[in-house]
């Protein structure tokens, strides 16, 4: 690890506990602060995730000025659920509905940023259970703390069956070493993809989002580049239990995470292309008569920084 990742993991690194909501309303002041969950199909979690949010941090503490759920396409009472909840609940493809709609989580985080108002902004997964209210105090804490920092980063235990430590599979075999190979600097983040993470819109507005499951690793590498590795922070929130997806699944994740990479090479000129990747990734499933090929499309599209969309009003 170098020298300076070290040092950052000395200055940067903190607890949730560090973050006492009472010492958060000191510090905020005048600053807005807008949670944002993107969900699909999430009726199971959501309705909880939102009603403890509220409770917690708007009605017994008015930490929290808005809470908004963007609905990803939902087929089942995920908008429905997260409304009774008390969250203000947008459509994905009912927001700057004149662009051509793009699929992904990042497309619904990306248009987050037109429908919420928050100075700060926490980006919450919908799909945890066992959900805790200091997942967003611990991410506003460096934010309201300390003015130079622009982005926080959530870091935990993920239990996979009966191992601890055995969630974040693609995380351990295709981000870290990524980063590591060719970002070193980001080698301190304990779990880059993970969803749930708070920035400044000033910074988040400037930045583009991938649509696809690479969001998480591009918003590192852009706000690296735009802000250094001293404006960001990492914040221990203990641990984090959700749903896990089957190893096909994560292999298209990883798919795309790699595709998101591999465009940041190049716009950063790390690497010169000698071509182009392939967007196909080809599985295989144990059908009657053997192995059959199942080919899924992992090219991940883009949208660019919201300062540079006309309709956007920001407060830039």
């Amino acid at each position: 690890m170098l020298p300076e990742v070290e040092a950052w993991l000395h200055s940067r690194m903190t607890s949730s506990a560090d973050w006492p909501v009472r010492a958060l309303m000191d510090a905020k002041g005048a600053t807005r602060i807008s949670v944002v969950l993107p969900a699909r199909n999430e009726a199971e979690t959501v309705g909880e995730i939102v009603s403890a949010i509220r409770r917690d941090l708007v009605e017994a503490v008015p930490l929290v000025d808005e809470l908004i759920v963007i609905d990803s396409r939902s087929t089942d009472e995920t908008a429905a659920h997260a409304v009774e909840a008390g969250a203000k609940v947008f459509a994905q493809d009912e927001i700057l509905c004149d662009l051509h709609p793009l699929d992904g989580k990042g497309e619904a985080l990306w248009k987050s940023l037109a429908v919420s108002t928050g100075d700060l902004i926490v980006f919450v997964d919908a799909d945890l259970r066992e959900f805790r209210t200091s997942f967003v105090t611990g991410l506003l804490g460096p934010l309201l703390a300390d003015p130079s920092i622009v982005y926080v980063k959530g870091c935990y235990d993920r239990p996979l069956s009966e191992l601890q430590g055995g969630g974040g599979r693609v995380t351990e075999l295709v981000a870290r070493p990524l980063l590591n190979l060719h970002w070193p600097l980001l080698a301190g983040f304990v779990q880059p993809l993970a969803g749930e993470y708070a920035g400044r819109r000033s910074a988040l507005e400037r930045v583009p989002f991938v649509t696809g499951y690479g969001v998480e690793l591009g918003l590192l590498i852009d706000l690296l580049d735009l802000a250094g590795l001293d404006a960001l922070a990492q914040v221990d929130l203990g641990r984090r239990v959700h749903s896990h997806q089957s190893t096909e699944a994560l292999g298209g994740m990883a798919g795309q995470i790699m595709y998101t990479a591999w465009s940041r090479l190049e716009r950063q000129n790390h690497i010169v292309s000698l071509h182009s990747p392939s967007p196909a990734l080809t599985q295989f499933r144990r059908g009657v008569s053997g192995h059959d090929p199942v080919v899924r499309d992992v090219a991940v599209a883009e949208r660019p920084p919201m300062v540079t969309i006309p309709h956007y009003a920001g407060s830039s």
